[in-house]
């Protein structure tokens, strides 16, 4: 029996100031560090991911290139572009996924929104791991 196949679906949001192939990268490099791609998984076509996000190709292209330069990814001619390496070591099935879904859930009971939560998250972050650098913001 086979493994199904584990696909990625890239969502863009197109409000969050990030640019849109760099939200391709992030989205893939958290997918690759809890697990839910692995070596040998190939990545959406740049056509399948302009069908379901309706993003211009050449930034489909832009994102994997760019995944491809860090060593992520390799494209082989007429086949697709596949995983290379994994990252980090916390798959989306750890314990500590499951109470980090319990805090958010009461955070958002408690009233807080999105930013909310996520200068709290940052802020243990930095406390625990040291000052918080984004990319291309370091």
């Amino acid at each position: 029996m086979t493994e199904p196949e584990r696909v990625i679906e890239f969502r863009i949001d197109r409000h969050s100031g990030v640019s849109t192939y760099l939200q391709i990268v992030h989205q893939t490099e958290q997918a690759l560090r809890l697990g839910m791609l692995e070596p040998g998984d190939k990545l959406p076509t740049a056509r399948e991911v302009v069908e379901a996000t309706a993003i211009n190709p050449n930034t489909v292209l832009k994102a994997y290139r760019e995944l491809e330069r860090s060593g992520l990814v390799e494209a082989r001619r007429g086949l697709g572009t596949f995983v290379r390496r994994t990252l980090g070591s916390a798959p989306a099935d750890s314990p500590l996924k499951g109470e980090l879904d319990d805090w958010a859930q009461r955070a958002k009971e408690a009233g807080l929104d999105r930013d909310d939560v996520a200068a709290l998250f940052n802020s243990a972050l930095e406390a625990h791991f040291g000052t918080i650098t984004t990319k291309g913001n370091a």
